[in-house]
């Protein structure tokens, strides 16, 4: 490790363990204990032997079958390890996207004299009452009032009690930092943590380029990513079908899939309405590597964010991802994107409309080596802004500099 002073940090997150989020495994895993920074992880049960590692451990309650005893089991351990834990051991306990266990745990700490932080990494209150809205609206059941005053309660808690009493709040974006300043939390205590890029990983050269049979010497676009229908993409295919009409062999490649087995039909059975279904292809999930080998296929790799209260305030991994590799892209004007892609100069920047996003992939396609060219700058871009090593360095000073050393 690079530094001798260790800071030791109780971590409680919602997904299950082992966890591969990047901005927990990659991040909290690798690059931080780089810094001194120690993490003990505590998370739901999930499948798949937990790696116990010198510099970070993960913790999980036993597999049950009924949701409210996964629920209880969950909550008891969350609140057991904090109530174990002492000011000797840990530095700050650390919270993320669990309002209510986020309240108990700062009380908690606070008791115990230890600094507590909460970790925003998507505004989960605003998507639950939206959900629920919608679905009281189309009538799917009174079970979603229930869902909708859970809503409601929980971000009365997040906005006047945990995040204005937290001794620090890590958001996903400038933007969010922004939105959380204008709902009365004190800007010396919030720090934006972006999404970023493992550069380490992610070998571009050694990644031989692969296209599907039959798409060789067509013009490719792809997208990596969840094909969840919040994303909006059949934005895509609309985007899609008018650049037909000036590359009538132009084909979409979805790298992905969903969780809810009815979005990735509803998406094909849109793409038939639209006439171009012969044009897509939807891979489902695949190994990391299987995946990026086809994106460095495509000619043009996408990324669409759709816009709104919820997603303008996300820190999209995608377009980092095609940035890294050196591939030409074009995204939509979602905040973080639209950032990303003016300060690198790698790639193109689309209005969130199809028309915009087909003129712009046109536009590649008119001069793909210009294209090329641009985009490689991309790599150096990524590897010195947004990249897990840089991150995890700025993180680091604001834990050891920033928290620990407020009173």
């Amino acid at each position: 490790m690079k530094s001798h002073k260790v800071f030791r940090l109780l971590q409680l997150v919602p997904e299950p363990l082992p966890t591969f989020r990047v901005d927990v495994a990659t991040l909290f895993g690798k690059y931080l204990p780089l810094h001194g920074v120690i993490c003990d992880i505590v998370g739901r049960a999930g499948k798949g032997e937990l790696v116990e590692g010198a510099y970070m451990t993960q913790v999980r309650p036993a597999e049950y079958s009924g949701r409210l005893r996964r629920e209880w089991a969950f909550f008891k351990l969350c609140l057991g390890r904090v109530l174990a834990t002492s000011k000797k051991q840990c530095d700050l306990i650390q919270v993320r996207d669990m309002v209510s266990i986020g309240l108990l745990t700062m009380l908690m700490a606070r008791c115990k004299g230890i600094r507590f932080a909460y970790w925003v990494s998507f505004l989960m209150s605003e998507g639950r009452i939206a959900r629920a809205r919608s679905s009281i609206a189309a009538g799917r059941g009174k079970r979603y009032y229930i869902v909708l005053l859970k809503g409601l309660v929980e971000r009365f808690l997040l906005y006047k009690f945990v995040l204005k009493w937290a001794d620090h709040v890590f958001v996903q974006s400038e933007a969010m930092k922004q939105l959380m300043v204008e709902r009365g939390i004190a800007i010396d205590k919030i720090t934006a943590v972006p999404m970023g890029v493992d550069m380490e990983m992610l070998h571009a050269d050694a990644l031989a380029p692969r296209r599907l049979a039959g798409w060789e010497d067509v013009p490719v676009l792809a997208y990596l990513g969840t094909l969840d229908s919040s994303r909006e993409l059949t934005v895509l295919l609309d985007a899609l079908l008018l650049l037909r009409r000036r590359q009538p062999s132009a084909r979409l490649l979805f790298i992905g899939d969903s969780p809810t087995a009815s979005d990735v039909p509803a998406l094909m059975a849109y793409a038939a309405r639209l006439g171009i279904a012969d044009a897509i292809h939807v891979t489902g999930w695949l190994p990391s590597l299987q995946a990026l080998a086809l994106l460095r296929g495509a000619d043009v790799a996408l990324s669409y964010v759709p816009r709104g209260a919820l997603f303008d305030y996300s820190s999209p991994t995608k377009l980092l991802e095609y940035l890294a590799l050196g591939m030409p892209c074009v995204g939509n004007d979602s905040p973080d994107q639209e950032n990303v892609l003016r300060a690198s100069g790698a790639g193109y920047l689309a209005a969130s409309t199809a028309e915009a996003m087909a003129e712009q992939i046109g536009v590649i396609f008119a001069d793909l080596p210009a294209a090329r060219l641009l985009a490689a700058a991309g790599p150096a871009f990524i590897d010195e802004q947004r990249s897990y090593r840089v991150l995890a360095s700025r993180l680091a000073a604001v834990y050891k500099e920033g928290v620990a050393q407020k009173p």
